[in-house]
Formats: structure tokens, sequence, C-alpha cells
């Protein structure tokens, strides 16, 4: 299987940004659906943005629509996923995953095949 390494987690306040990033390491043999998926203690896995193969297409949950936007670099198999007006309620693992399937809208949780370790996002209130 692929591997994912996800980046850039740390503290902010309430209302600042940050961008996490998340590389696909050796070889693959299809373009990856690619999205990020959120975990909070006590709390379920949530959706948070998923983007095709080719990054024609996003998708986000609906508690970060219009705040947060997926993209992907192709070129250096680098998925990014910048958060702008962080609310504490984001605090949460970040994880990154991938699908071998195209993109549907909505995704389910399930069609993610890969996972990275995720990274920590803690935002201030």
């Amino acid at each position: 299987q692929v591997q994912l390494v996800e980046s850039g987690g740390g503290l902010v306040q309430a209302g600042g940004s940050l961008r996490l990033s998340c590389v696909t390491s050796g070889r693959t043999k299809y373009q990856y659906t690619m999205g990020w998926v959120r975990l909070s203690p006590g709390k379920d896995r949530e959706f948070v943005a998923a983007i095709s193969g080719v990054g024609a297409t996003t998708t986000y949950g609906d508690s970060v629509k219009g705040r947060f936007t997926i993209s992907r670099t192709n070129a250096n198999n680098t998925l990014y996923l910048q958060m702008n007006s962080l609310k504490h309620e984001d605090t949460a693992v970040y994880y990154c995953a991938a699908s071998r399937r195209a993109l549907s809208v909505p995704i389910q949780l399930v069609e993610f095949e890969y996972w990275g370790q995720g990274t920590q996002v803690i935002v201030s209130s």
C-alpha cells in the first residue's frame, strides 16, 4: 500500500490560519482521490474535504465549508489543506487519506483505503 505522511499541525489562536500538507511516497499506479478526515476525543471521525485525482473537483464537510480549501500538486505528490478562520471546535487530529475510486459527492469515509498517521491541530479559544 502507499504511504501518506502529514505535516503542518500545531497551535493557533481562534480566527487564525494554518496549512496542512500530506506527501504520498512510493510509486502509485492510480491517480488517487485524496481527502482529509479529523478526529476529536469522544467523537467519531468527521469528513473534512476531498479532491479528485487531477484536482478538478472538490467537496467539503458542512462544518468547514467556506473556511477550508483543499488542493493538490501532483508533480510532487502533495496534498494541502488551507484552514482559515479557525474555531476552537476545529481542534482535532487531522488525517490524510486516499482512495482508488473516483471522487463521488458526498464521499463516504469507508471509501478511503489508505491513511496517514495524523497531525494534531489545536485552536485556542
